[in-house]
């Protein structure tokens, strides 16, 4: 069999078959930081005791209303949504003090304060001693936050 004349065929190209990450795969504790950061913030805008009181009507206290916890809680909150959005638009910490570990510092804080509106209940609130969802949503963005902020640090590695 005659080849053809002219010009060789081209070199077939080597594929490179390395595993790329997609970048909205990187992006995982990004979001779940600043979702869990706004849950935080509005969560204390929830019910965070209820009970009966002696009339008969149910009571309900908010975590802003139950001290001055539930509001640093709610500025947790705020801060974390803050952090990411900086985030977002490209504003960065300086490598002393990486982002991911003020996440975490943060969301420790968070769940620090929402434990202990939840073993403390505050006197301002007696006749409402149950402890109503919105303190258990709060209890879970702060660890979502938490969470958020090891993803962070794990795919900056």
């Amino acid at each position: 069999m005659a080849r053809p004349e002219g010009p060789p065929p081209p070199a077939r190209r080597i594929r490179d078959v390395r595993l790329r990450a997609r970048p909205a795969l990187l992006t995982v504790g990004a979001e779940v930081t600043w979702v869990s950061g706004l849950v935080l913030a509005v969560s204390s805008f929830a019910s965070w005791y209820s009970g009966e009181s002696v009339e008969g009507p149910t009571l309900s206290v908010t975590g802003w209303n139950s001290g001055t916890l539930g509001k640093l809680v709610f500025l947790i909150g705020v801060a974390v949504v803050c952090l990411a959005a900086l985030q977002r638009f490209g504003l960065r910490f300086p490598p002393a003090l990486p982002e991911p570990l003020v996440v975490i510092a943060l969301g420790a804080l968070g769940c620090v304060f929402v434990l202990i509106r939840i073993v403390s209940v505050p006197d301002s609130v007696v006749g409402t001693a149950g402890r109503s969802i919105g303190i258990w949503i709060s209890l879970l963005a702060a660890v979502g936050v938490i969470a958020g902020g090891l993803l962070q640090a794990g795919e900056e590695l």
